[in-house]
């Protein structure tokens, strides 16, 4: 008999092709200059301003600062692209264009702000220097008289009255509101965020022309600085829920479970849980409502009236504001006058930065993030607790005897105590 045996054989490989040398893995940079990329943008800032004087010089009939800075800046980013592509793939030159095009922005937004905020401190320089201008109001002072008599205390004084007022109104309104949009879903809060968001583009006239329908023609109250307040708190609102709103949208959803699992109701949940991790948040909210409100001209002019005394009773008698003060100080003609409206306008930034550095003091740092004295006082709560972990679980001693207030159904086993009254001795359930 013979035995046939299969043989199983491997087959065998093609030669493999030969490919070229691979370059070696070089982890690519993506941040800090580099020699190459700092004569990348040079160069292609010199090209694209050179190619732009030869297209509005020689070869079309263009014209114009702003046409020939966008052509200049579209010739740059067209040119660098091409610089970077020499030496990098097209990931990285995406990458490079587009860090250079949020530069670009950025710069341009800080470039705003500092012409304007350097722009309204030097034509205000010549009513700053004065002591009387922030200790005096107009009441005896006119057009004509020179800076060292007059000043705005009493336009200082009417905002911080108006803007308290209208805080006291808008903080707890606009957190409640925005509560009861994040937790309680359902049409009704559907129909509320509705509203809101279409309070946010409301003009600051209606606002106060509401106010002035309803608080003094209908009501008959005087123009005071209580009517712009409300007035002032009704263009703060929508602005305060919406931003808190979207800020307890951010509040992961783990933490509120956790605290439910536990058993916490669900206003001990909002108040311990989501409203202390969403309190920095909150506080930008309530900056962005009040920098809106603070800067509102009409709505004072209608509401408040006009007065050049110092008036601080918010429910009698006309009020002024700084952003009002000085649209009645730059409206004149004469320099004086010029200079104190915009002086009036730097103490008006100054007041909404002093303001800012308040609420961030407030509202402390974002979720995860603890000061040193929270840290310190973390600390102790944690050291008290594990003290008394420790006595609740020492050799030899039961939770009662640690704590004898401790409920029926945490008592050891075998106690005489839970026992039923009517039970015989030596019966079991």
């Amino acid at each position: 008999m013979t035995v046939v045996e299969e043989t199983t054989t491997a087959p065998v490989e093609a030669p493999a092709a030969p490919e070229a040398a691979e370059l070696p893995d070089r982890p690519r940079r993506i941040g800090g200059p580099t020699r190459s990329g700092v004569l990348s943008l040079t160069g292609a800032a010199v090209s694209g301003f050179c190619l732009t004087v030869l297209l509005f010089g020689e070869l079309a009939p263009f014209s114009g600062v702003l046409g020939f800075t966008v052509t200049a800046y579209l010739a740059f980013l067209a040119v660098y692209a091409v610089l970077t592509g020499l030496e990098e793939d097209g990931q990285a030159v995406r990458d490079r264009v587009m860090t250079v095009v949020l530069w670009t922005a950025a710069a341009l937004l800080f470039s705003g702000l500092a012409l304007v905020v350097g722009f309204t401190a030097w034509r205000g320089r010549e009513a700053l220097p004065h002591g009387n201008f922030f200790t005096q109001d107009m009441q005896a002072s006119g057009p004509l008289d020179p800076l060292t008599h007059g000043g705005i205390l009493h336009a200082m004084l009417g905002s911080l009255i108006m803007i308290t007022v209208a805080l006291a109104i808008t903080v707890p309104l606009g957190l409640t509101c925005a509560v009861y949009l994040n937790q309680i879903p359902g049409r009704f809060s559907r129909f509320v965020r509705t509203i809101v968001e279409a309070m946010t583009a409301l003009p600051s006239i209606v606002a106060g022309l509401m106010v002035y329908a309803t608080w003094i023609l209908i009501l008959g109250m005087q123009k005071s600085g209580l009517a712009a307040a409300f007035a002032i708190s009704v263009m703060m609102l929508p602005i305060v829920i919406r931003a808190a709103d979207v800020v307890l949208r951010l509040v992961p959803g783990n933490l509120t479970e956790a605290a439910e699992a536990l058993g916490a109701p669900r206003w001990r949940t909002v108040w311990h849980v989501v409203l202390p991790t969403a309190r920095s948040g909150l506080a930008t909210a309530v900056i962005l409502g009040t920098a809106r409100g603070i800067g509102e001209t009409s709505p004072v002019l209608l509401t408040a009236g006009f007065t050049a005394a110092l008036n601080a009773d918010p429910t009698s008698g006309p009020m002024i504001s700084l952003p009002l003060a000085v649209f009645n100080f730059v409206k004149s003609p004469q320099p004086t006058m010029i200079a104190r409206g915009f002086g009036a306008a730097a103490v008006l930034m100054a007041l909404v930065l002093v303001l800012f550095a308040i609420a961030r003091v407030i509202g402390g740092r974002g979720p995860g993030h603890q000061t040193r004295r929270q840290a310190r006082r973390t600390a102790r709560a944690s050291r008290r607790d594990t003290a008394r972990f420790a006595e609740l679980h020492a050799p030899g001693l039961t939770l009662f005897e640690a704590d004898p207030q401790a409920a029926p159904f945490d008592r050891p086993t075998g106690s005489t105590t839970d026992e039923d009254p009517g039970q015989k001795p030596g019966e079991t359930h």
